[in-house]
């Protein structure tokens, strides 16, 4: 017990004089360890910092460029829009003057192709009259000659007289039948009924 005491006395000394002891001065390679960490940790902060500027910068500057390129694509859309919508006019104006042409000409084709249908229906009809006017000449040709033929063989003189007439009268028809070319056909026929009538009257006479 008395051995114990002296003991932790010491101790309690030792402490309270290490306390009470002002602190020792720090040697030089301590001070030059220490100032070595302190500007390391300053490096680290300010190239740290230095880095977060240099992204937020670099951040900012691609942001920038990149609302450029957006503003240069909207700007070239937009031009290209406006060229492509006046290409479209143009075209469109071009295409209606086109139609308005072929309209036209579509309308020329029509009056042409009309006057040709009746310049045809003419000639056919007047193909069919001279065919028509062809078979009633072969046929008073043929009269006539019958006629001329009785006329040889028949000896009364009234009957020679009427035939004689006769034959002028189918040869005068025979004539206005060859001017179908000049004259229509409705001029035609009424000079053929003119001739039967101016045929009939002497014949009455002669009666």
């Amino acid at each position: 017990m008395s051995s114990y005491y002296p003991r932790t006395k010491d101790l309690t000394r030792t402490r309270k004089s290490l306390t009470e002891s002002p602190p020792s001065s720090p040697s030089p390679t301590e001070k030059n360890y220490r100032h070595d960490r302190v500007s390391r940790f300053d490096s680290i902060g300010e190239s740290a910092t230095d880095k977060s500027l240099g992204r937020t910068s670099s951040y900012t500057r691609r942001e920038a460029r990149l609302a450029a390129l957006n503003k240069q694509e909207q700007d070239s859309t937009a031009k290209d829009y406006k060229k492509m919508y006046a290409e479209a006019l143009h075209e469109n104006a071009k295409l209606k003057s086109r139609l308005q042409e072929s309209k036209q000409e579509l309308a020329k084709i029509r009056s042409q192709l009309e006057k040709v249908t009746q310049r045809h229906d003419t000639i056919s009809e007047r193909s069919s009259v001279l065919e028509s006017e062809k078979r009633e000449k072969q046929t008073l040709e043929k009269r006539v000659s019958d006629m001329e033929d009785e006329l040889k063989v028949s000896p009364c003189k009234n009957s020679v007289h009427s035939l004689k007439w006769h034959l002028f009268c189918l040869r005068h028809k025979c004539c206005l039948i060859c001017l179908v070319d000049v004259f229509s056909t409705k001029n035609i026929i009424i000079l053929i009924v003119l001739a039967g009538t101016s045929s009939q009257a002497p014949f009455t006479h002669s009666k």
